[in-house]
């Protein structure tokens, strides 16, 4: 089959194409009850010498330890799916988790790999502002934040929020978790220049400061990186570095027409391109789920890239009119039931069983979307 543009691809074409478990109806008891069990083995993950640690468990250690980025975002994400699902007000128990998730995050400004005066080299630094900020932020918008928390997380998120716009990648713009040494200029990478643009719209929504050229910077590099095809490539321009193939782009796609749509800069059929892609080429994401490696062939697809995907084709489908919205919910929660473990009632696309803590909450996220919405958006003449 001929690889078309993302913007060519119709709602009709999709619908032909796609996997078949997108096609089963899941009722809306089962999506509840799913997401009531997956939040309860969420909670049961919690760990920590002090708790409130949900860490992110990749290949990647700093001397032999899970890296403070990857403990810090871990835990905002698993934060954000005991809070935003239903129950909440009425758990205890979770919002305890939540409570001590909060102090672990907040207390992450204070350990030396947190601070935003770091040079270059691979460090994940910077998924530890975007998603320990987010889950702070998110909070704070949601009037969630324990009364007594109020102070100590605003301050963090403060902290965050700068220390992310510290370490943009000068003269280009944009983030990278592998970048050059030295502070010099080198390829951003799309999907983490898009998560934390997404960040810094809450934060600036919420009255934190935020540069808004360094907003714009992201923004003209998320244009730049998008293919004829439709595709987001890894890192760089696409002009430099050409299209390595749809399939293998399908989270990026969707995560990056949805950025730049809240900033203005895509309308709704460019997002609903990238989200009809996903679907028509989901499968090749399912072939790399839970196994070894990352980066393979033939499209360098990860296995960690599953369900940030769907968490991100889920935000994409809330961009749509309201009377498509419901047919794409459906088809990718019935995806993301065909890939549940009900034995244990969790999700997880690693080969650690630490993962399922983030399958588990990304995939709980996605489900609940409707209710959650989409983050703020952002004005181009902010300043």
């Amino acid at each position: 089959m001929r690889l078309i543009s993302s913007r060519m691809f119709s709602l009709t074409a999709a619908t032909l194409l796609f996997s078949a478990a997108a096609h089963a109806v899941v009722e809306v008891e089962e999506l509840d009850e799913a997401v009531r069990e997956g939040v309860t083995r969420v909670v049961s993950m919690e760990e920590g010498e002090d708790g409130g640690e949900w860490p992110y468990e990749g290949v990647y250690r700093y001397r032999g330890s899970i890296p403070i980025g990857y403990r810090v975002g871990g835990t905002g994400i698993a934060a954000l799916a005991m809070a935003l699902t239903p129950g909440y007000d009425e758990d205890e128990s979770r919002q305890l988790a939540v409570s001590r998730a909060i102090t672990f995050i907040c207390s992450g400004t204070g350990h030396d790999l947190m601070s935003p005066d770091y040079d270059g080299g691979y460090d994940v630094r910077g998924w530890g502002y975007t998603y320990g900020a987010l889950a702070l932020l998110t909070l704070e918008r949601e009037d969630l934040l324990p009364e007594a928390q109020v102070d100590e997380a605003r301050e963090a998120s403060g902290f965050y929020v700068a220390a992310l716009q510290k370490i943009e990648i000068p003269e280009i713009g944009g983030w990278n978790y592998a970048r050059a040494n030295g502070g010099r200029p080198s390829p951003p990478s799309s999907f983490m220049t898009a998560s934390a643009l997404q960040t810094l719209f809450i934060a600036s929504d919420l009255g934190y400061e935020v540069d808004a050229e360094v907003v714009e910077r992201g923004l003209a590099f998320l244009d730049k990186n998008r293919a004829r095809s439709g595709e987001f490539v890894y890192s760089g321009e696409a002009s430099q570095r050409g299209a390595g193939g749809v399939p293998g782009a399908i989270g990026r796609m969707v995560i990056g027409e949805t950025t730049l749509h809240l900033a203005g800069r895509r309308d709704e059929a460019d997002v609903r391109g990238a989200l009809d892609a996903f679907l028509v080429h989901w499968e090749e994401l399912e072939k790399r789920r839970a196994k070894t490696g990352t980066h393979v062939a033939p499209y360098g697809v990860a296995p960690y890239y599953f369900f940030f995907a769907h968490h991100y084709a889920a935000q994409a489908a809330e961009v749509l009119p309201r009377r498509e919205r419901e047919v794409y919910r459906g088809k990718l929660n019935a995806l993301l039931m065909s890939v549940r473990d009900a034995e244990s009632g969790t999700w997880n696309d690693r080969v650690f069983d630490r993962s399922a803590n983030y399958g588990t909450s990304m995939a709980v996220l996605a489900i609940r979307m409707p209710d959650i919405g989409l983050p703020a958006q952002w004005d181009e003449g902010e300043d």
